[in-house]
C-alpha cells in the first residue's frame, strides 16, 4: 500500500473588524454596486492594529487541530503559505511553530501569494509520501490589508485578510476511492510578474511597498490557467469532471470562478463561494473556503474537492482531495 495524506481536520479564522463596500466608499471613488457587479464582493475582514499574520494563522491552526483531535506536540512539519508574513526573518511559521507548543519536526514559510495554499499543501503532501513527517500542519494566512494602497480604487476593494489550516496525516490507501491527496499540480511563469506584484521589498527599495495589478490580464489568464490545470488533474486520475462532488477555488472574483466553471461545463451548485463576504484572501482564501463548506455539513466524508488557485508570479496549482 502506497502512503497517502488524508485530511484530519480543518479550521479557520477571521478578523472581527468587517469593513463592507458602502464603508469604502465613502473613502474612494467607489460604490457598492460597481464592486459587485465586477467582483462578487460585499464585504471584507480587516485585521486589527497590531494584529499579525501569525496571529490569525496560530487562531485557524488551533481549531484544525481541535477537529483532528491533536496538539501541537503531535505535529512534525508546519508548512505556512503567506505573502504578508510577521518578518522578513525568521518565518512566520516558526513563530506558529513556538506558540501551539510544537518543539520538534520543522516549520517554515512558502510564497506563490494566492496559490499559496495549494503549493503549500503540496510540499506537505510530499513530505509525507517520502517518510519524513508524519503528521502536518498546512497554514494559509494573510493580511493583505498591510499591502494596499488605500487610494487605488481598482486594488483596495478587492482583498481581506484571514487565515485557515489543514491537518494532514500520512495513512495508506491506493487509487481514486481512498481518502486523502490523490494528487497535487503545480506551475508557474515570470514572464508575467508585472501583471500582479508589490512595487517593494527588503534587496529592491528597503520599503513594503503596495500591490499593484493590471486586472483585465490577470483575469483572462486566471481563467484559462485554472481551467487547464483542473483538467490536468482530473486526467492524471482517469476522472471527468461530473466525478467532482466540490470544487473550491481561490475566492479572487466570481466572474473568475463562474468563468472557470462554465469551461469546466461544472454544475455552480458544486461549487464552494465565499468571495461576497470574504472578499480575495490570497493564500488563506482556498482553506477558509473549504472550511465554511465542511462547517455547513455540504462537504462530507469521502467527498470528492478538487482545490485550485492563481496568484502572481503567475503560479497556480490544482489538488484532487478524497474527504
Amino acid at each position: 500500500m502506497a502512503i497517502r495524506s488524508i485530511a484530519r481536520g480543518c479550521g479557520a479564522y477571521l478578523p472581527e473588524r468587517i469593513v463592507t463596500n458602502a464603508e469604502l466608499a465613502a473613502k474612494v471613488d467607489t460604490t457598492d454596486e460597481w464592486i459587485q457587479a465586477r467582483t462578487g464582493i460585499k464585504q471584507r475582514h480587516i485585521a486589527a492594529d497590531g494584529q499579525l499574520t501569525s496571529d490569525l494563522a496560530v487562531h485557524a491552526a488551533n481549531r484544525a487541530m481541535e477537529m483532528a483531535g491533536v496538539e501541537g506536540k503531535d505535529i512534525d512539519l508546519i508548512v505556512l503559505a503567506t505573502a504578508t508574513p510577521d518578518h522578513t526573518f525568521p518565518s512566520t511559521a516558526t513563530t506558529v511553530q513556538a506558540a501551539i507548543g510544537m518543539s520538534g519536526g520543522a516549520a517554515f514559510d512558502v510564497q506563490a501569494v494566492c496559490s499559496g495554499f495549494i503549493f503549500a499543501l503540496a510540499t506537505a503532501d510530499n513530505f509525507i509520501k517520502a517518510g519524513q513527517c508524519k503528521r502536518a500542519l498546512v497554514i494559509g494566512a494573510e493580511t493583505f490589508s498591510r499591502i494596499l494602497d488605500w487610494e487605488d480604487r481598482t486594488t483596495c476593494v478587492l482583498f481581506g485578510d484571514g487565515a485557515g489550516a489543514i491537518v494532514l496525516e500520512a495513512s495508506e490507501g491506493e487509487g481514486p476511492d481512498a481518502q486523502g491527496i490523490l494528487s497535487t499540480h503545480l506551475h508557474s511563469d515570470g514572464r508575467f510578474k508585472e501583471m500582479l506584484y508589490v512595487d517593494g521589498g527588503p534587496s529592491s527599495t528597503q520599503t513594503v511597498g503596495h500591490l499593484r495589478m493590471q486586472g483585465r490580464e490577470v483575469f483572462k489568464h486566471a481563467v484559462t490557467n485554472l481551467s487547464n490545470v483542473v483538467l490536468e488533474a482530473l486526467e492524471a486520475n482517469g476522472l471527468e469532471a461530473d466525478a467532482i462532488d466540490w470544487l473550491v477555488p481561490h475566492q479572487a472574483n466570481q466572474r473568475i470562478i463562474s468563468g472557470a466553471a462554465r469551461k469546466l461545463k461544472m454544475d455552480t451548485a458544486k461549487v464552494v463561494t465565499t468571495v461576497s463576504s470574504h472578499a480575495n484572501t490570497s493564500a488563506a482564501s482556498v482553506p477558509l473556503a473549504l472550511n465554511v463548506a465542511v462547517q455547513d455539513g455540504r462537504i462530507k466524508f469521502g467527498d470528492l474537492l478538487l482545490l485550485e488557485a492563481m496568484g502572481g508570479g503567475f503560479t497556480w496549482g490544482a489538488s484532487l482531495l478524497r474527504w
